[in-house]
C-alpha cells in the first residue's frame, strides 16, 4: 500500500551519533495487543482540543511520541508527515505527542514549523498521555484500529541501534502494521522494542540533600560532559544548568550505568592520557544517587567558577585568524551525501605559525566530520583524499574529537600563500539544512617555537576485505627518522572498522602497546593525548594493526557480500593511525622565524 515511505538514510551525524548513546538494542515479537487506547484530551500547537473519542471514525491513527532535541526522532519526521499525506486520505491519522518535560509550547511549535509536519502535534505537558499508554522514547509509536484498539506498539523500523546505523531497513515495522490495519489483518508484528531518546520527565520530589546539584554533580558535569553538551556543540541538548541536567536526569543515569557515556573506547591497560573522559566509580556514583534522591539544586554559591570557553564560543579561546569554507552549502534533507571538498585561500605572504587551531561547524547538526589540510596551490593537486605527502594537516573535528592545542614552545607552520582544502562529510537531519564552517587559528606569540608539530597518517590503501570476513586484520607502518617525541593518537575506519591498535617496536627490538581499542566506534573519531608524551628514539618503527568486520553480524555492515577496498566514502573503507609527534632537536631558530 506504501512504497517508499520509508528512505533508506546513512546515519553517521553528529546528533545520530548522540541520539544513538540513548538507544536500545532492538528486538521483536509477534502477536496481538488489543489494548484500549486510553482516554485523553490534550491541545495540540495550535490551541485545537484532541480527545480520543474523536479519533475512533478513522480507520487508523498513529501515535509517535516525539521530541524537540531527538535525533532520531526528527530524522523520521518527514517520513511520518509522508504518512500523514499519503494516507490521511484513506482514513489514516498521525499524531506527534510531545511528552517532554522542559519543552515549551512555543518550542513545540517552532519544531513542529522547521520540520513543516504535515501531521499535528499534541502537547502532554504532565506525561499523563506518556504514562497511562506506557511510553518511554522518542521515537515511540502506537497504531490504533478504527474500533480504539491499539495494534502495535514500538520502533518505527530497524534502522538505528546502540551501536549501529543503517542505511536501509530490513523490516519497516510501523509501516507494515498500518498497512496490515487498514486493510483490515491482523498485524504480524504487534510489538517491537522502541529506540531513542528516553522522554524527560518531571522530576520526583527531593528526598535528601546530602548529594547537590551546585555542590557535588555540576563539577563532574563540566568536566566529563559540558565540552559536547554546551550551545553550539554536538551534543542534540545542552547540560550547562541545574534545570538541564534535571531535565535529563533519567537519560544521564542510564547511559552511565550502561557506560554509554561519556564516549570513551581505548583499554585501560595500556597508555595514560590527559583527555580520558572515563568517570571514576566514586563519580558514577554521585550521579546516581543524586538521581534516585530526587536531584537536589543546593546552594547556588556552591557553584564552580564559569567556564572561559563560553566567552568566545570557541574551545581554543578568541581565535586570531578565522578562515571559512568559501560559500554556504545546502545539505538535503535526507539520503545519503558524498563528501563534499572545498578550497579557501589563506593569502598568507610569510610561513605562519600557530599553536592552537579549531575546525567549528557553522550547522552541527549536520556536519559529522571535517577535515582540514593545506597545499601549495602551485601545484594543482586533486582534492580528493590526500595522503599527507603532498598535503600538509591542519585540523579536524569529528564527534569525541577535540581541537589541536599544542603544547608550549611547539607550533604547527603554515608555508606562505597554502590554501586550505575541506573535506566535509554531511548527513541530513531530516530537513533541508544550511552550513558554512570555519576554522579559528591562534598565532604563536613571543620566541620563536622550539618545536614543530607534525600530524601523520599511518596509512595501508593497499588491502582488499573479502565478502563475510568477520576479522580481516590489515598493518601499517612508520619509522621515526630522527629522535622524536610523540604526543597523540586518533584511529581511523569506517563502518565495517573493529579494532585498532598502535605499538611501538624500539630499535632494540622492545616491543610496547601504546594504545588498543577493542571495539571501534566510527561514530566517536576521538583523539588519545598522552599526559605524558614518549621519546620515540630514531629508527623506532610504529605499528598500526586494524580488524575489520564484513559479515552479516556487523549490524553497520552496508553490505557483507561486497568485497570492499580504500575509498573517501562511509561505505568504503579507510585504515589510519594518525598520530601527532615532533621532532625530539629543536628547530633551528632562523628557520622558526621565517
Amino acid at each position: 500500500m506504501i512504497r517508499g515511505v520509508a528512505r533508506a538514510m546513512l546515519l553517521v551525524g553528529c546528533g545520530i551519533l548522540y541520539a544513538d548513546a540513548f538507544a536500545k538494542e532492538d528486538s521483536s515479537k509477534d502477536g496481538a495487543i488489543a489494548k484500549d487506547l486510553p482516554a485523553f484530551s490534550l491541545e495540540d500547537t495550535t490551541g485545537k482540543k484532541w480527545t480520543e473519542s474523536e479519533l475512533k471514525g478513522k480507520k487508523g491513527v498513529v501515535l509517535v511520541f516525539i521530541g524537540t532535541a531527538c535525533p532520531v526522532a526528527n530524522l523520521y519526521l518527514p517520513e511520518l508527515s509522508e504518512l500523514q499525506t499519503t494516507l490521511g486520505g484513506n482514513g489514516l491519522q498521525v499524531l506527534g505527542i510531545n511528552a517532554n518535560h522542559g519543552d515549551s509550547k512555543e518550542a513545540i511549535a517552532k519544531h513542529a514549523a522547521d520540520f513543516k509536519l504535515s501531521f499535528p502535534v499534541l502537547i502532554d505537558p504532565d506525561q499523563k498521555l506518556a504514562t497511562a499508554i506506557g511510553a518511554r522514547r522518542t521515537p515511540e509509536a502506537f497504531v490504533v484500529d478504527g474500533a480504539g484498539k491499539i495494534r502495535y506498539h514500538g520502533r518505527i523500523d530497524d534502522r538505528y541501534g546502540y551501536v549501529y546505523r543503517r542505511d536501509k531497513t530490513t523490516r519497516a515495522d510501523l509501516i507494515e502494521a498500518v498497512n496490515e490495519v487498514l486493510s483490515g489483518k491482523d498485524v504480524s508484528v504487534a510489538t517491537t522494542e522502541p529506540i531513542g531518546c528516553l522522554i524527560s520527565r518531571k522530576p520526583e520530589s527531593v528526598k535528601e540533600e546530602n548529594v547537590t546539584y551546585s555542590r557535588d554533580v555540576s563539577r563532574i558535569i563540566r568536566n566529563k560532559c559540558g565540552f559536547c553538551h554546551r550551545e553550539g556543540a554536538t551534543a542534540p541538548f545542552q547540560l550547562q544548568t541545574y534545570e538541564d541536567a534535571a531535565k535529563w536526569a533519567e537519560t544521564i543515569k542510564e547511559v552511565v550505568n550502561e557506560n554509554r557515556m561519556p564516549p570513551w573506547h581505548s583499554d585501560a591497560s595500556f597508555g595514560h592520557f590527559s583527555n580520558d573522559r572515563r568517570l571514576t566509580e566514586t563519580e558514577k556514583a554521585t550521579l546516581i544517587k543524586w538521581i534516585d534522591n530526587g536531584t537536589p539544586e543546593g546552594d547556588k554559591k556552591d557553584l564552580p567558577p564559569a567556564l572561559t570557553q563560553r566567552d568566545s564560543g570557541w574551545m581554543i579561546g578568541q581565535p586570531d585568524i578565522v578562515l571559512k569554507m568559501p560559500q554556504k552549502v545546502k545539505i538535503q534533507a535526507d539520503g545519503v551525501v558524498a563528501y563534499q571538498y572545498y578550497i579557501t585561500p589563506t593569502n598568507f605572504k610569510e610561513d605562519t605559525w600557530i599553536t592552537a587551531a579549531e575546525a567549528r561547524p557553522g550547522n552541527r547538526g549536520v556536519v559529522h566530520h571535517i577535515i582540514v589540510f593545506f597545499r601549495d596551490p602551485k601545484t594543482k593537486l586533486p582534492i580528493g583524499e590526500p595522503d599527507g605527502k603532498k598535503f600538509g594537516f591542519l585540523v579536524g573535528t569529528a564527534p569525541g574529537d577535540m581541537p589541536l592545542i599544542l603544547p608550549p614552545g611547539v607550533a604547527r607552520r603554515i608555508p606562505a600563500g597554502a590554501e586550505l582544502v575541506w573535506q566535509m562529510h554531511y548527513t541530513p537531519t531530516g530537513k533541508e539544512e544550511e552550513d558554512q564552517s570555519e576554522i579559528g587559528l591562534i598565532l604563536h606569540r613571543g620566541e620563536p617555537p622550539k618545536f614543530n608539530a607534525i600530524t601523520k597518517g599511518i596509512s595501508q590503501r593497499w588491502f582488499k576485505i573479502p565478502p563475510n570476513a568477520d576479522n580481516h586484520q590489515v598493518e601499517s607502518n612508520f619509522k621515526f627518522e630522527q629522535d622524536s617525541i610523540l604526543l597523540s593518537f586518533m584511529p581511523h575506519m569506517h563502518l565495517r572498522g573493529k579494532a585498532f591498535m598502535y605499538e611501538a617496536i624500539y630499535p632494540d627490538g622492545k616491543k610496547e602497546t601504546l594504545l588498543n581499542i577493542p571495539k571501534y566506534d566510527f561514530n566517536w573519531q576521538s583523539t588519545y593525548r598522552l599526559a605524558q608524551p614518549m621519546k620515540m628514539p630514531k629508527g623506532t618503527r610504529i605499528h598500526c594493526v586494524a580488524h575489520f568486520d564484513n559479515s552479516k553480524d556487523n549490524p553497520a555492515n552496508p553490505d557483507p557480500s561486497k568485497t570492499v577496498f580504500w575509498g573517501d566514502q562511509t561505505w568504503e573503507e579507510m585504515m589510519i593511525g594518525w598520530i601527532d609527534f615532533m621532532n625530539a632537536e629543536p628547530l633551528d631558530p632562523e628557520v622558526a622565524n621565517k
